[in-house]
């Protein structure tokens, strides 16, 4: 099937190019199916593009390149909810803002998006209790 992007403009995927998200996102509830589209040369970021609403595109990272501590713990509703069996089936990105200049681009590291790769189910994750905020910088001076 074909779909209109927010940065790709039209782009071919197939059903198991398809994420859903049973509850949407917070604050896309309505918004349920979405794709992971590469930029070209890049493998670090990656758009979460809704199938729905062309205009949708969320930039998203593993949080894991740009912040080594990252340590989290899925609560045993997501694991049942998303059918999750083997650690090793988890995806996790987090939403970047992106800020001009670049270096000021923060990640959402309290709100992980949690992807069960054998089934194509996922959630966005609120980690309440957590050290974590929605605006880290993932460029450090240094």
């Amino acid at each position: 099937m074909k779909i209109q992007t927010k940065y790709h403009g039209k782009v071919e995927i197939t059903e198991q190019d398809i994420w859903t998200f049973e509850n949407g996102i917070p604050g896309f509830q309505d918004e349920k199916q979405f794709t992971i589209l590469q930029f070209p040369d890049n493998d670090v970021f990656f758009i979460l593009q809704s199938i729905q609403t062309a205009t949708l595109g969320f930039v998203i990272t593993n949080p894991f390149q740009f912040f080594k501590e990252y340590d989290i713990k899925i609560d045993d509703n997501t694991i049942e909810q998303l059918q999750i069996e083997k650690e090793t089936d988890v995806l996790v990105y987090t939403i970047l803002t992106v800020q001009d200049p670049f270096a000021n681009t923060t990640a959402n590291l309290q709100a992980p998006l949690i992807m069960n790769k054998n089934n194509q189910k996922a959630k966005q994750l609120i980690l309440t209790d957590s050290q974590y905020k929605t605006r880290h910088k993932i460029l450090q001076k240094g």
